[in-house]
């Protein structure tokens, strides 16, 4: 079915980076409405202040792009001079009871100088070897960088995140975000000390007050958003859809798919059951800390001592994260885990960390299966001929950071004005 002029009302789903960036890109073409179930814009990116400090409740959310075109959409929202800072990324691997640079391969020579000779020898090794195409991710990370490598850094830290053997996480999930580098090239880079700059967050645009709430704030202004509201309903009636009973021509659904057999109704929709039932997926519980003064934006544990992957050194990113001089950052664990356990967990942690809150979020990492994908793309293909589109992390189940998810819902609302025009 192709979007005719007369279709002009549309309902937004979430009111996170994805649905308030189309909704947007929409509202001067269409009546386009948000709904929000929380009581403030933002989803994942989402903020509070806890006494004073600034709280990501979910991760460190920072902004950059490698597309011009989503660079150009987000600063006309913005004044880059005056309200935001661009800030280089100075991360580290916290090893051997120090600090090295990030990302690892970079930064061989800062390793036990017998450890480094092992990692060399598995690289030139490797360069002199064709190996057969790797099938799954932990194939893939020993190839690329040799047992000693994998062993020391890969595997741990990888394990802390997605909590499960690395040969069960396919390619397809991790297509565009795995590190690439030629044996050429990460010896040169550790000869010459190369700073890693080819990453989209090699640099990073923050928010000088609130952080990405800001973000979330400026993107709702000018859009009609009812929040405290919550979907229970989404019903295909003749040529429309039933919103909670209110009629849209088109929704663009951008919450939990998890979620959407139970609201959806009026579509032949009983094949997806059973797979969107069995996606998989990770929560975070992330933990608000003062921390020691140091230098860093992200720092990566693979130390099995406790449970906990990265520190987001946040109260780096601007000084008015901070209260009383006291630098913040938060500490992250996969998955729920208690108080208790927390407090526990942080005695060997670096940095001294003090524990201020901690919130547990259940969805944060969807993990892709080999025909996750496939499935989604099929549901769309049922779905889009009546008008109803998913867009989002969650929507698509793909991990999208920020500018991917600009990027996502600027190519979906350019698809719609289009059909629109035909």
């Amino acid at each position: 079915m192709e979007i005719s002029n007369t279709l002009r009302k549309v309902a937004v789903i979430g009111g996170g980076v994805s649905g308030l960036s189309i909704a947007q890109m929409l509202k001067n073409s269409f009546q386009v409405i948000v709904f929000e179930k929380e009581n403030k814009p933002g989803g994942l990116i989402r903020c509070e202040r806890i006494n004073g400090v600034l709280y990501h409740q979910v991760g460190g959310h920072v902004f950059n792009s490698k597309r011009k075109d989503v660079l150009d959409w987000f600063w006309d929202f913005f004044d880059q001079q005056k309200e935001f800072t661009k800030t280089p990324r100075n991360a580290a691997i916290s090893i051997f009871d120090k600090m090295i640079g990030y990302p690892i391969e970079n930064h061989l020579y800062e390793l036990p100088s017998e450890i480094t000779e092992k990692i060399i020898v598995e690289l030139l090794q490797r360069a002199k070897t064709t190996a057969s195409a790797p099938e799954n991710f932990e194939e893939f990370l020993q190839q690329m960088f040799g047992e000693t490598l994998y062993q020391l850094y890969f595997k741990p830290y990888n394990e802390k995140i997605w909590r499960r053997n690395l040969k069960e996480v396919p390619l397809s999930w991790l297509e565009g975000k795995l590190p690439m580098p030629t044996v050429e090239e990460i010896l040169f880079n550790n000869i010459h000390h190369v700073k890693e700059t080819e990453m989209v967050h090699s640099s990073f645009y923050y928010a000088k007050n609130n952080g990405s709430q800001f973000i979330a704030d400026r993107l709702a202004e000018g859009l009609t958003v009812h929040y405290n509201a919550c979907i229970s309903s989404i019903v295909r009636d003749k040529n429309n859809w039933l919103v909670n009973g209110e009629p849209f021509d088109i929704v663009i659904f951008c919450g939990n798919i998890v979620s959407l057999p139970q609201m959806i109704s009026g579509v032949d929709f009983d094949a997806f059951h059973r797979p969107i039932n069995e996606l998989q997926y990770h929560g975070t519980t992330s933990v608000l800390c003062e921390i020691q003064t140091n230098p860093y934006s992200w720092i990566y544990m693979p130390n099995d001592s406790h449970l906990s992957h990265r520190i987001i050194c946040t109260g780096n990113f601007s000084s008015t994260n901070n209260v009383n001089g006291k630098l913040s950052g938060t500490i992250e664990f996969t998955d729920s885990i208690s108080q208790e356990e927390i407090l526990l967990n942080l005695r060997n942690i670096p940095l001294s960390p003090k524990y201020l809150a901690h919130h547990f979020t259940p969805y944060t990492y969807p993990i892709q299966g080999k025909d996750t994908r496939e499935m989604i793309s099929s549901l769309k293909n049922v779905l889009e001929p009546h008008n109803l589109f998913l867009l989002g992390r969650f929507a698509e189940w793909e991990y999208y950071n920020m500018d991917a998810a600009i990027g996502a819902a600027m190519s979906l609302s350019q698809s719609i004005k289009t059909k629109q025009t035909l």
